[in-house]
């Protein structure tokens, strides 16, 4: 008798573990496709004959673009279903990679900016609605920073990746072959047979919670939260190696090296942060403590010229400390959106993340230009600690059992 029942649990557990490996796959995908045209701007620059300031408006348009569409699509998302639109924007940010490829022009790499920018829309609310809705609830922190590590990694494997299309085939046949990658990979998604998270269940069981607002206090004081650790985190991971060697004496070698601790002890947060968000309920309070901690060490930073190797210790515990508040950030959303309403609420928050990347090149382009590096890491810091005071705020007892989501391990 034991053994029939365990046969079925063991079925939702496989499909657990697929959705989850799939959707991280998807995440992965997102996050690449993310640093492609960065890391071509070298050959972009040449082959178009424009200036940095030129390439650098694609990635304006990008951000705006996103920025615009996170809502939209988590609307979308909770009313057609977050699986059709996840498959739509592996494939059109796809197309639009290998489009530019095809026919490679400044109008075309705008166009491809912003549908990029449209793509990358989609994931947050995509994803996390499909995993909100079908994995274990014991485990639901661990599944999202699990999906978080895969777009880290994404992003800190597209230049090697780049270099190599680029050695082997060429700058334009780089952009077709990487972005074949979406179209491929909604196909696998296909075959694999992600399931759906959406309107379908709630048309007939739960209508009522269709017309749900979603536009609580919680949820934007969450956008506020999303967009202050965006800026809090691009004024180190963008401007901090030129801030060490202008302002502390720090060599190209050793900046770039603390750096490099700094964002490879972020994923590594992330996966320890998974662990940690299934043992608590007072999600606010675990990202209050890691980033109060975190402020502390940053402000240490700012203050005083370290030696190489403590540096690079320093930067890699307030990376490590970053990542880990981050499925515990994830699940202040989730447990914060009305029910059925996941990929709005994501969609929402998200949209933070794209106004701190409009924001910040702006504000730490202004204070370099300025001569103030130390206010590099001196502005991240009171960025942590706004973002510490809305994480306490955020602190909600989690929805009681019959606003809660489906619990159990993912349906079959």
């Amino acid at each position: 008798m034991a053994d029939v029942l365990a046969a079925p649990q063991q079925v939702k557990t496989d499909g657990s573990l697929r959705t989850l490996a799939a959707i991280s796959v998807a995440h992965w995908v997102s996050h690449f496709h993310l640093f492609v045209l960065p890391m071509l701007f070298p050959f972009l620059k040449e082959q178009l004959g424009v200036g940095y300031i030129e390439l650098g408006f694609a990635l304006t348009v990008f951000a705006v673009v996103s920025g615009l569409t996170q809502a939209p699509i988590g609307y979308l998302a909770d009313h057609i279903g977050a699986r059709k639109i996840l498959l739509i924007g592996l494939t059109v940010g796809g197309l639009a990679l290998i489009g530019l490829g095809m026919h490679l022009s400044y109008p075309s790499l705008i166009v491809s900016a912003a549908l990029l920018g449209l793509a990358n829309s989609v994931y947050h609310p995509a994803d996390y609605a499909i995993l909100s809705a079908h994995m274990d609830e014991a485990r639901m922190g661990r599944a999202f920073s699990i999906h978080t590590f895969a777009g880290f990694l994404g992003s800190a494997v597209a230049p090697a990746i780049v270099a190599v299309l680029v050695a082997s085939v060429g700058g334009l046949g780089a952009l077709i072959v990487a972005g074949a990658v979406g179209p491929l990979v909604a196909l696998s998604l296909i075959l694999v047979g992600i399931p759906d998270a959406g309107a379908d269940k709630r048309r007939t069981e739960d209508a009522p919670t269709q017309q749900a607002n979603v536009m609580t206090p919680a949820i934007i004081v969450l956008t506020v939260f999303f967009m202050l650790l965006s800026l809090s985190n691009a004024g180190i991971g963008n401007f901090g190696v030129v801030a060490l060697m202008s302002g502390y004496g720090v060599s190209f070698s050793s900046a770039n090296i603390a750096l490099t601790a700094f964002l490879g002890a972020s994923a590594a947060g992330v996966l320890a942060g998974g662990y940690l968000a299934d043992r608590t309920r007072r999600h606010g309070q675990v990202a209050a403590t890691c980033f109060g901690i975190n402020a502390g060490i940053v402000l240490v930073v700012a203050l005083v010229n370290l030696p190489p190797v403590v540096l690079t210790v320093a930067m890699g515990a307030a990376g490590f400390l970053g990542g880990a508040i981050a499925p515990s950030r994830d699940m202040l959303v989730r447990n914060a959106a009305p029910a059925g309403a996941a990929g709005r609420a994501f969609g929402i928050v998200s949209t933070g993340f794209n106004l701190g990347g409009i924001v910040s090149p702006l504000l730490y382009g202004w204070i370099m230009d300025q001569n103030m590096p130390h206010w590099v890491f001196g502005a991240s810091v009171a960025f942590m600690l706004l973002t510490v005071l809305l994480a306490l705020a955020t602190d909600r007892r989690p929805r009681a059992a019959s606003e809660a989501p489906v619990t159990g391990l993912m349906h079959s």
